[in-house]
């Protein structure tokens, strides 16, 4: 072969191989095509995922948010979730998530899952002409949550101890003790107390039978969630007059140290500052007109089948010879103010004031109270006796008292939400103590600190 010959040899062979690639290049035109298409796509659904995933997420928290405020309960906490969810997870391609939200954990958690069908364009070359994007992620409320009783004394043996057939029924809210004690909660007899939980800063005694489910131990001690409040300043003596106390000669003379201002007439009367304290009695049938009475050096009594109601109505204690007792055969129906200084607390104890000399004795029933376990005294004494005492609508903090609740029927059953923060907190004989969380269906605000939780958030997916 001479030059030339090899020359066009080489042209020739040139020739074919650069035609062999174009037609592999076209060959393979499809597939690369189709392999970028799936990889956009397949970025399409990634970035799609995340988004449901951080609406999903947002929307969880925010419904277990709910549980933080006052008015909350589960409708309320499902349909933020459920909004949020929604309103995060729209697209630009109109597609409509699909969202579920559920409450768990005793009002501790919400759980959201978000679901979409996507629409696939390359997919349907294989059959498959969408994908179904679905996420899920729970928030949950760590800490103490819908606190709705707290024994304040650090060290006191049964700061929050029952006995006998005594019962606490709160299924939607916590328990508390901040005694450092080995038994700083007791349960004793045939005592049970039913909560989301019990905690106790120290341990407890008791049977497994008497708490449902059994305390925690060697919890951190809260402060006291209502420090802060500031109670009312007391002003000029109320004058009720001669009338309100047509008995006041009849049955036997009233004793002073169970309040100097006597009521024993159908009457109503109005807020203001009681010198003396107040003695409702005699069959007496009081209404109060709303607002705050102030007990000042003297006690808050209702006995001898007296009943006493108000709505929107705040009692404070201040001054020597305080307390109170709401006797056995009295009638009680109250509710605390829902504005003002006195907002959600409907018994006030002056963290200040000096130890009551005197213990009052009921006119029947059951006679002086037991002591305290471990012989702790405390300042004053609050008992409530009353076997009708089923509304008792607020907050009851005591931070120098010790309350003592020994009636046989149900108390505050009737009510929309009890919250009791107290120095020491007991009960005896055979009363149901309901602490009912229904914060949503009263216009009484619950006080910070206390009732709805201020714990923090979780997020799990």
């Amino acid at each position: 072969m001479d030059a030339f010959g090899a020359l066009r040899f080489v042209k020739r062979f040139h020739r074919t191989e650069s035609g062999g690639v174009l037609v592999l290049f076209a060959l393979a035109m499809p597939v690369l095509i189709g392999m970028s298409a799936a990889a956009l796509e397949y970025t399409g659904l990634v970035k799609r995922r995340a988004e449901l995933q951080r609406a999903a997420d947002s929307a969880s928290i925010a419904g277990v948010n709910q549980f933080k405020l006052a008015n909350a309960d589960d409708a309320a906490a499902v349909r933020t979730a459920q909004a949020m969810a929604l309103a995060q997870a729209r697209s630009g391609a109109g597609g409509t998530p699909r969202v579920s939200a559920s409450v768990i954990g005793n009002h501790s958690g919400v759980q959201v899952t978000v679901a979409e069908t996507v629409p696939l364009s390359f997919g349907k070359l294989l059959n498959m002409p969408s994908v179904e994007v679905a996420v899920s992620s729970t928030a949950k409320l760590s800490g103490t949550t819908r606190l709705c009783l707290l024994a304040l004394d650090p060290l006191a043996m049964g700061a929050f101890h029952l006995e006998s057939a005594a019962r606490i029924t709160a299924t939607d809210c916590s328990l508390y003790s901040n005694s450092r004690n080995a038994a700083g909660i007791q349960g004793e007899n045939l005592a049970v107390a039913s909560a989301i939980s019990t905690c106790s800063a120290g341990g407890y005694s008791g049977s497994g039978a008497n708490f449902t489910p059994p305390p925690a131990t060697s919890c951190p001690p809260l402060r006291d969630p209502l420090i802060d409040r500031q109670g009312p300043t007391p002003g000029s003596c109320v004058d009720l007059g001669f009338f309100v106390d047509p008995l006041k000669y009849v049955f036997g003379i009233d004793d002073p140290v169970y309040g100097v201002n006597v009521v024993s007439g159908n009457v109503t009367i109005g807020p203001g500052t009681y010198c003396g304290g107040l003695h409702i009695t005699k069959g007496a049938r009081v209404t109060l007109r709303p607002g705050v009475y102030i007990m000042q050096n003297g006690p808050l009594v209702v006995d001898k089948d007296a009943s006493f109601t108000g709505t929107n109505v705040g009692f404070y204690f201040t001054g020597v010879r305080g307390g109170l007792l709401f006797d056995q055969q009295s009638i009680i129906s109250l509710t605390a103010p829902k504005d003002g200084i006195m907002a959600g607390l409907l018994l006030f104890e002056d963290r200040l004031a000096p130890p009551a000399p005197v213990s009052l004795l009921p006119a029947s029933g059951k006679g002086k109270a037991k002591p305290a376990p471990g012989g702790f005294i405390a300042a004053r004494e609050y008992r409530i006796i009353s076997d009708n005492a089923r509304t008792l609508l607020g907050t009851i903090y005591l931070p120098v008292g010790r309350l003592i609740i020994d009636s046989k029927k149900p108390i505050a059953d009737l009510s929309a939400y009890t919250v009791i923060v107290a120095r020491m907190i007991n009960l005896y004989d055979g009363p149901n103590l309901m602490l009912n969380a229904r914060y949503g269906s009263t216009d009484i605000p619950v006080p910070t600190g206390v009732g709805p939780s201020s714990a923090d958030t979780q997020l799990s997916q």
